[in-house]
C-alpha cells in the first residue's frame, strides 16, 4: 500500500499542486481527492455514455452552473481523467471526452449510485 516516494501531486484547474506527504499515503483519500466534490462523479457519469459538448453536459447535469462546470472539467482535464478537444470551426466547438482512466472509473460510480439507491430509503 504504501510507496517509496515521499510527496505526490494533485494539480488543479487554477495552476497550483497539492502536495500530501506519502509516509500517510492512502488510495481512497487520493482517488477522491481527483474526482471528490458535488460535481465531479456527475460529469464523469455523464461522459461515460460517449463524448459531449459543453451545453449537452450543462443541460445533463441538474443545478451545476457553467463556471463551476469549466472548472471541473479543467480539473479532471489536468488530472488526465478527461479530455478537451477544440475543433478550428464558427462558432467554436468543443467535445470532451473521458480517457481510459475516466472510463476505469465507471464500475467504481456504479457502486457508489447501487449504494446510493440501496440507502435511499435509510436516510
Amino acid at each position: 500500500m504504501y510507496t517509496d516516494y515521499t510527496e505526490y501531486s494533485i494539480v488543479h484547474s487554477k495552476g497550483f499542486k497539492m502536495k500530501k506527504n506519502r509516509n500517510n499515503f492512502c488510495p481512497v483519500l487520493f482517488t477522491l481527492d481527483l474526482i471528490g466534490g458535488k460535481w465531479k462523479i456527475p460529469i464523469i457519469a455523464q461522459l461515460q455514455s460517449g463524448t459531449k459538448r459543453f451545453n449537452e453536459l450543462q443541460k445533463g447535469i441538474e443545478g451545476i452552473t457553467a463556471r463551476m462546470l469549466v472548472k471541473e472539467l479543467k480539473d479532471l482535464e489536468v488530472n488526465s481523467l478527461v479530455t478537451r478537444q477544440v475543433f478550428a470551426e464558427v462558432p467554436p466547438k468543443v467535445e470532451y471526452t473521458l480517457t481510459q482512466s475516466g472510463k476505469n472509473l465507471k464500475p467504481l460510480i456504479g457502486e457508489i449510485k447501487k449504494w446510493g439507491n440501496s440507502h435511499l430509503n435509510k436516510v
